[in-house]
């Protein structure tokens, strides 16, 4: 190498290291930017073809060094709707090309960030700081589908009535029921008509008005819980159990309890009405129940205070309902839930750890609204950085792989930028020393042509 080569490689050397600088100026600039990455450098020398014994240091070229797979800190926000991935991969969004009317246009294809200060524009769509759009796949709040997927928008405030359709019931009846009048046993009422069930009937007894106190004496309250109509209309049900028949080791039955529900409540001097719900229920001698058998039961045409809800499945589960021994003789109700609800309105919105955008409404419910889109790369330090913290796709970095795969997603927080400004100050100084010792070669060669100059004059 000559003087010249000096000269070209002391150059290469100044743009390698004002590279450098760029990208350090970059990351301490962008070190409060809510998911950025920052850019390191990587500096490979550049040689020219000579034997081994005449081989002399060459140039140097400065290329980008990604840190896309590179965690930030997470700090929290307080709001709901942001977002920080906690592992692998980059939320999926998408530009607007423009606002005509006042609805955003989006570009066709998927850009990928790890920013996540989404928040909800005026038109119901979740953006970013940066102006990217969320997307993922809509929910349809009542049933769970999907129904599309594409940019995020929280269509609609009301949340439609959902009737009662199930009742999850878990209890202990007890083997010796304690009755207000003393007879553990319902039988007959008065009348001589019999209420009681030994098996199934297609039409269920009805206890009527007049017989309400002779039942009210002879059964045990079975827990109240409100459900729900078509409409959303709330109705109190109401259930008690009558232990109908001893076991008789004889005839080869077991204890046998029916199940009432009120259909008409009591209101000022009108008793209320009572209703079976249509199955007896038979327990062995070690409490289990044998029939009916299955998990759960239907109860036809339920009916409350003149509203009707329809056949309501009674879900029992595996073991739900027994009948062991009570000191108190009175039900043990151990689940009592149902699956109705009425109308409500948008209260809140948050985010699952699995990356649901759930919505919490007026009526108590949440429900999931959509599923926030998350993709991962196989060579994620591959992707082209665009801006507004986002990276596309390329030939490098490979298909994306769509799935959180083990990743959780922290509601209410962002991934903070991964520059370390310490870090950065640091190389900040040796970036500046070799610049500088740079043009301290380029003096030397220059001072060193001049002498061969001066010595030919």
């Amino acid at each position: 190498m000559d003087l010249f080569g000096a000269l070209q490689t002391s150059v290469s050397g100044l743009q390698a290291q004002a590279f450098s600088l760029g990208n350090i100026s970059g990351n301490i600039a962008n070190s409060q930017t809510v998911g950025y990455k920052r850019i390191d450098t990587d500096f490979a020398d550049m040689l020219v073809e000579q034997p081994a014994k005449q081989q002399s240091a060459g140039g140097v070229a400065a290329f980008s060094q990604l840190t896309n797979s590179l965690q930030g800190g997470v700090a929290a926000t307080g709001i709901p709707t942001n977002m920080a991935l906690s592992g692998d991969g980059f939320f999926t969004v998408r530009t607007a090309g423009g606002t005509p009317g006042g609805t955003p246009t989006f570009s066709g294809s998927d850009l990928y960030t790890r920013r996540g200060d989404f928040s909800v524009d005026r038109s119901g769509y979740l953006v970013n700081g940066a102006g990217a759009y969320l997307t993922g796949q809509s929910l349809d709040p009542v049933s769970g589908a999907a129904t599309g997927t594409g940019p995020i928008k929280i269509a609609g405030t009301t949340l439609p009535a959902k009737p009662t359709t199930g009742i999850a019931y878990a209890a202990n009846l007890p083997s010796t029921p304690t009755t207000t009048s003393g007879n553990a046993l319902l039988g007959t009422l008065p009348g001589g008509d019999p209420r009681v069930l030994s098996g199934t009937a297609a039409t269920a007894p009805k206890v009527a008005a007049a017989d309400s106190a002779a039942f009210l004496g002879s059964s045990i309250a079975g827990g109240e819980l409100t459900a729900y109509s078509g409409t959303g209309s709330p109705v109190s049900l109401q259930m008690r159990w009558a232990k109908v028949a001893n076991a008789d080791a004889t005839a080869g039955t077991g204890d046998t309890w029916n199940l009432y529900y009120a259909n008409q409540t009591a209101t000022g001097t009108t008793p209320a009405t009572w209703q079976n719900a249509g199955t007896a229920f038979t327990f062995n001698g070690s409490g289990q129940l044998t029939a009916p058998t299955g998990t759960s039961l239907s109860i036809p045409n339920v009916t409350v205070n003149g509203t009707n809800l329809g056949a309501v499945a009674l879900n029992l589960g595996t073991g739900g309902l027994t009948q062991y021994g009570s000191a108190g003789g009175q039900v043990t109700t151990t689940t009592l839930q149902q699956n109705g609800y009425a109308a409500g309105t948008l209260n809140s919105l948050a985010v699952t750890s699995d990356g649901k955008l759930t919505g919490t409404y007026s009526n108590g419910n949440s429900v999931a609204l959509a599923q926030v889109g998350v993709a991962r790369f196989n060579a994620p330090n591959s992707l082209k950085a665009v801006s507004g913290g986002n990276y596309a796709q390329t030939a490098e970095s490979g298909e994306p792989l769509v799935g959180l795969s083990g990743t959780t997603i922290v509601g209410g927080n962002v991934e903070q930028s991964n520059t370390d400004t310490a870090g950065e100050f640091s190389k900040l100084i040796v970036t500046q020393q070799a610049y500088s010792a740079n043009t301290r070669v380029m003096s030397t060669a220059q001072q060193m042509m001049s002498d061969l100059i001066n010595v030919i004059r």
